[in-house]
C-alpha cells in the first residue's frame, strides 16, 4: 500500500487539489434551494449537492471526451471548465426565463443595494418578505466562475485516476494503453463521482441554506469548507489510489 501511494504521490496531489476546487466552486454558484423555487430567494431552485455534482460530472464528461483526442493536461482542464461553465450558464438562463416570464418577478439581490457588475439598484425591486428573487447579473457571473472551478476540479480528479490506472496496468502487464474502451474508465469514473459528492456535501453545511454568489456575506466562510475538503479528499485519494493500483491490468 505504501509503495502504491509513494509511486502515485503526484496524482494524489492532483486529486486533493481537484476536490478542494470542487468545494470552493460551490460557494460561487447561486444556490437558492426550495425558497428560490418559490421566487422567495435569489439563485437556482435546487441544492448545493446537485449543483456541485452537476458541475463536477460535466467537467468529468468533457475531460473524458478531450482525453480521446489529446493527453495535454491544460487542454483537458480547459475542456472540463468550459463544459461545466456551459452547464451552469444554461441552467441559470432557463431559471431566469422561468422567474421573469413565468413568475413575473424582476431578478434582484437582497444582499447588496447595488449590483457589483451592472451598478443597478437592487433594493427597489426586492419584494417585501423575500430575500430577493431570480438571478441578477452578479449571481450569473459568479455562477459561471463557480462552474469553471468545479469543471477544472472534476477534470483534474478524473485525469489523475485514469493515470493511476494506466500506470498500474502497465506495471502489472495488462493491456491498458488506451483511455477508452476498457473498464478503467468506469472504475475511475465511479471513484471520481464519489469524490464529487463528498466535496459537495461539505460546502452545503458551510453555507447553511442559500447563497447568492461571491458578493454574499456567506462567501467569506469558504476557507473552512476548503480545508475540510482537503482532509476528506486526501482520505478518498488514498482509498482510490490503493484500490485502483491493486487492480493492475484492468
Amino acid at each position: 500500500m505504501i509503495e502504491a501511494l509513494m509511486a502515485n504521490i503526484i496524482w494524489m496531489v492532483f486529486i486533493v487539489v481537484g476536490g478542494a476546487l470542487i468545494s470552493w466552486s460551490v460557494h460561487f454558484v447561486p444556490v437558492g434551494g426550495a425558497p428560490a423555487a418559490m421566487a422567495q430567494a435569489t439563485g437556482i431552485g435546487t441544492g448545493t449537492v446537485q449543483l456541485a455534482a452537476g458541475a463536477g460530472l460535466t467537467g468529468l464528461v468533457s475531460a473524458g471526451f478531450m482525453m480521446n483526442v489529446t493527453k495535454d493536461l491544460p487542454l483537458i482542464l480547459a475542456s472540463g471548465a468550459v463544459g461545466a461553465m456551459i452547464m451552469i450558464a444554461v441552467t441559470m438562463i432557463v431559471g431566469t426565463w422561468v422567474y421573469v416570464y413565468g413568475v413575473g418577478c424582476v431578478p434582484s439581490s437582497a444582499k447588496v443595494k447595488v449590483d457589483p457588475i451592472t451598478k443597478y439598484r437592487q433594493d427597489l425591486y426586492v419584494s417585501q418578505g423575500t430575500e430577493g428573487h431570480g438571478l441578477p447579473t452578479v449571481s450569473f457571473v459568479s455562477g459561471v466562475i463557480g462552474g469553471g472551478l468545479g469543471g477544472i476540479g472534476g477534470a483534474l480528479v478524473y485525469y489523475a485516476l485514469i493515470e493511476v490506472g494506466l500506470k498500474a496496468g502497465l506495471q502489472g502487464g495488462g493491456v491498458t494503453n488506451s483511455v477508452t474502451g476498457n473498464s478503467l474508465v468506469a472504475v475511475a469514473a465511479m471513484f471520481a463521482i464519489g469524490i464529487f459528492f463528498v466535496n459537495a456535501v461539505i460546502p452545503s453545511y458551510n453555507i447553511g441554506g442559500t447563497i447568492e454568489g461571491f458578493h454574499d456575506p456567506k462567501f467569506k466562510k469558504w476557507p473552512k469548507a476548503v480545508i475540510s475538503s482537503l482532509v476528506a479528499t486526501l482520505l478518498c485519494a488514498i482509498v482510490a489510489i490503493v484500490a485502483i493500483s491493486q487492480l493492475g491490468g484492468i
